[in-house]
């Protein structure tokens, strides 16, 4: 069995300035989430949304909110066991080449 990996979802409510014509990073994670049960379905894998404005208690993801909100990097921003995988437009093809170094198998088609 694979170790379940966390995966985090970085954003506001308030859209990137550059991200105008984008997704929301809420749509980002919703998006995301269905995407990978797809892809990788009876795998357990956790993600989670985290507002950068109020991120929890947690030193690393409270570090990395914090570097989005001093612009080193954008949001949306997506998290795999705390390495950064997207950024403002995420792409499926990295996430998922990410997930497979954790050991995740592909759904056949």
């Amino acid at each position: 069995m694979v170790k379940p990996v966390e995966i985090c979802v970085y954003g506001a409510d308030v859209l990137c300035p550059s991200c105008v014509n984008l997704p929301s990073a809420k749509e980002t994670y919703e998006w995301l989430q269905a995407a990978l049960a797809r892809k990788y379905p009876e795998q357990l894998f956790y993600i989670e949304y985290i507002d950068i404005y109020s991120p929890p208690e947690d030193e690393q993801k409270k570090e990395l909110a914090e570097k989005i909100l001093n612009d080193e990097y954008f949001y949306p921003l997506v998290s795999i066991n705390g390495i950064v995988v997207g950024e403002g437009n995420p792409h499926l093809k990295v996430i998922y080449a990410e997930m497979e170094k954790n050991g995740y198998k592909p759904k056949e088609s």
